[in-house]
């Protein structure tokens, strides 16, 4: 039943991200704005970072995800300030790209562990 209930929240929480990176791409006035996109900012560039920590205390990585996610905001608003190209759209789409591209090596680093894992079974 808990498990049913992680599983309804991650896709509640998915669907929100979506939504929120969606509303700052499209440029879509809504009253939930503001709540989409912050929690787009903050939860995409965390959840990437766990999924890297596998088998380490959840507590430990759940705080790791969350200071990873703050320092990437700040660490691409301060070179978008520098460099003079601030937009909030390269912004989201950035944060996008960069969460992308962790759970593509979440995904590779995970097949890679459970074929070594598998193939010492054989054994």
């Amino acid at each position: 039943m808990l498990k049913q209930r992680r599983k309804a929240l991650a896709w509640v929480v998915g669907l929100a991200c979506v939504a929120g990176a969606a509303v700052a791409l499209f440029d879509i006035q809504t009253p939930l704005r503001p709540f989409l996109i912050s929690l787009f900012l903050l939860v995409v560039p965390g959840a990437a970072v766990v999924g890297l920590l596998r088998d380490r205390d959840p507590l430990a990585a759940l705080s790791v995800g969350a200071a990873a996610s703050l320092v990437m905001n700040v660490l691409l608003a301060e070179a978008m300030l520098l460099f003079g190209a601030w937009s909030p759209r390269a912004g989201v789409a950035t944060v996008a790209v960069l969460g992308g591209f962790m759970y593509v090596l979440r995904v590779l680093y995970r097949g890679k562990t459970m074929q070594t894992e598998q193939g010492a079974r054989a054994r």
